[in-house]
């Protein structure tokens, strides 16, 4: 096994390019337990963790840029960044213990393709995009297009993730994300939700989306979520018949975490919190 730790994005598409037995890692959270399971490491490893701008996290009047291999602890205590997207720095405190936390990436969390992730559904929610470096240029996808199904990504073979990027949101509007898991620490995701809503000054919805995880192959943007509630005041019938079509966009599966029925219930559930959670916070922006 060769371990190599490039300064530059270039560097690391030429590498991949010129072995397909290469592979890119940023914090090895997920590739040193499944080395330990008994899988068989590649036979070169890429540390991207040399490379400034994968580690950066920037934002200007526009946009946030967050580097592929910047540490979630980082995004987790940047006050600015929870300022604007509060779900997603939920979801990214919660990729494991506060060691793991120094680092894990979004990068990593989302590129290991695991249909729990908790960084997906936040990601997704807030139409966030990834920009992807090979040896021809960049290219930029929506971020619902880099997952295909658990494991797997639609990468190229010389492609890498370099950063992601995400609008700042303007006016009322906020997000917020929840998840289910037996275990309050360290567990994996049983369902996870993250909502995104926009009021007016009134309280009333002007635009929503909900967007599950560990409920389906990839993560699941649901249907109708906006057309229930834009002209609402987020009442209880109207997030009841949110909560169903949470339940009937469910795709699960049988696990020793829960059964299909239990999925399905708690999709409902976390809808309905995870919406009022974030029209809580829409309408305390000013």
């Amino acid at each position: 096994m060769m371990y190599t730790a490039p300064t530059t994005v270039d560097e690391v598409c030429q590498l991949l390019a010129s072995s397909a037995a290469a592979k890119v890692f940023a914090g090895a959270t997920d590739l040193l337990p499944q080395a330990q399971a008994g899988r068989p490491l590649e036979e070169v490893l890429v540390d991207l963790k040399r490379i400034p701008r994968l580690m950066s996290l920037e934002v200007d009047d526009r946009e946030w840029t967050i580097g592929a291999a910047t540490p979630a602890a980082r995004l987790a205590e940047h006050p600015q960044l929870r300022s604007d997207y509060p779900g997603l720095v939920e979801a990214v405190a919660l990729i494991g213990s506060d060691q793991i936390q120094s680092r894990a990436s979004l990068g990593g969390n989302l590129c290991n393709a695991s249909p729990a992730a908790d960084s997906g559904p936040s990601m997704v929610v807030n139409e966030a995009r990834a920009v992807i470096a090979s040896t021809a240029g960049l290219r930029s996808i929506p971020i619902d297009d880099l997952v295909r199904g658990p494991g797997e990504t639609s990468l190229g073979p010389d492609e890498v993730v370099v950063e992601f990027q995400l609008d700042r949101p303007a006016g009322r509007r906020a997000d917020a994300y929840l998840r289910f898991t037996p275990r309050t620490e360290m567990d994996i995701a049983v369902v996870g939700a993250a909502a995104r809503v926009a009021v007016d000054d009134e309280g009333r919805c002007t635009d929503a989306a909900v967007v599950l995880g560990a409920v389906a192959p990839t993560t699941v943007r649901v249907d109708g979520i906006a057309d229930e509630l834009v002209g609402s005041s987020f009442d209880e019938e109207t997030l009841r018949r949110c909560a169903v079509l949470s339940s009937e966009a469910c795709r699960p599966i049988d696990d020793m975490r829960g059964t299909k029925e239990f999925r399905r219930h708690i999709a409902g559930v976390l809808t309905m919190r995870v919406i009022r959670l974030a029209a809580e916070r829409a309408g305390e922006q000013r």
